[in-house]
């Protein structure tokens, strides 16, 4: 299994942005600041959310996801993308990467993201109310999602102050400030067994090459791996571009990943990078032979917990200070994060 020391995504202790001095804390924000530029993602460890924490959740996810469909159906997500809430079954949706047009987005499903998903988001969000199982389906597991997903919160609130110190930016422009509501989505993935081939063959995919389209993404993911970011290089304007070409991020015990949504590029005039992303077979050391004598090689089952964040709904997305000037004018319009949200949302599900 590749080692964390092969890694493209930097590795930060956050426990010095968060016990440390001053001094430390700009010394951390700037590192995340490099790693954003570089990358778009960093991986954090001692970020302050329990680790006890964080495997309780992957254990409700297995609980969650080991159910029988029917009962799992008890919370569906409802028609479209507008209300992103609830269980949606295997290959329900398809993610894209700036794919708009109706009659694109239908032929990227005839290669379908073989996994299921559980929405979850605030419990004070009346736009998106949360779409939970009976409590006797799962018992507790409403209720230590909704305290798992203000302990996210609480995390992202945290590097977007960071993100402001390593801006600079002066008190009327207050990044936490900007994502006050928290209406944010806890998400829990599961990737079935497959087949190598399905995947080499593009019959199936686990989760094609997107980016997010929110302002941050916290990534918890398990050891198997498979997740995969394109490589950056510089574009000889100052600025970075994808080549193409992908390499994996080995699992890190402890850590955290966060990435750079779409908005927070945008809004970053291009300074931090939202990086597409993939996930596809891991690494050979996680593979296995199929079972009854069946040698044809698996990809084992793969769990991960994405938390997804965007600013508030009726924020104006444009151009941050400091992010822009003389040699390097604003790039795009203006837009409000409920606009741009759901005209992603609306290319996920049919």
């Amino acid at each position: 299994m590749d080692s964390p020391r092969d890694s493209p995504v930097p590795t930060v202790d956050y426990s010095l942005y968060l016990h440390g001095t001053a001094e430390d804390k700009q010394k951390i924000a700037s590192q995340i600041d490099e790693a954003f530029r570089s990358v778009g993602f960093v991986c954090l460890l001692n970020h302050g959310l329990a680790q006890a924490k964080v495997d309780a959740c992957f254990e409700w996810s297995k609980q969650f996801f080991a159910l029988p469909t029917a009962t799992k159906l008890l919370a569906p997500h409802p028609p479209g993308g507008a209300h992103h809430r609830g269980y949606s079954g295997i290959s329900q949706e398809k993610v894209h990467w700036n794919v708009f047009d109706a009659d694109e987005i239908e032929a990227g499903r005839a290669i379908p993201d073989f996994k299921e998903s559980f929405e979850s988001g605030n419990v004070n969000d009346g736009a998106q109310p949360n779409i939970w199982l009976p409590e006797e389906a799962l018992p507790e597991f409403r209720g230590f999602m909704e305290g798992f997903y203000e302990d996210c919160a609480s995390l992202i609130h945290t590097v977007l102050e960071t993100l402001s110190l390593s801006l600079n930016l002066p008190p009327s422009v207050n990044l936490p400030a900007t994502h006050a509501r928290s209406l944010f989505q806890l998400r829990l993935l599961h990737y079935p067994e497959i087949p190598l081939n399905s995947l080499r063959r593009n019959e199936k995919a686990r989760i094609s090459a997107h980016s997010d389209f929110g302002t941050l993404t916290l990534l918890f993911q398990d050891a198997v791996g498979g997740l995969e970011v394109e490589v950056l290089e510089d574009d000889g304007n100052g600025g970075r571009r994808g080549t193409g070409a992908f390499k994996g991020v080995p699992y890190v015990e402890g850590g955290v990943l966060v990435n750079v949504g779409d908005l927070m590029m945008r809004w970053s005039n291009d300074r931090w990078r939202s990086t597409v992303h993939r996930v596809g077979a891991p690494p050979a050391a996680s593979l296995k032979e199929g079972g009854d004598g069946n040698a044809e090689v698996i990809c084992p089952q793969r769990y991960s917990i994405p938390f997804f964040a965007a600013a508030d709904t009726d924020t104006l997305i444009e151009c941050l200070p400091g992010c822009w000037g003389p040699e390097n004018p604003k790039k795009y319009d203006s837009v409000t994060t409920g606009e741009y949200i759901q005209m992603r949302m609306a290319a996920l599900y049919p």
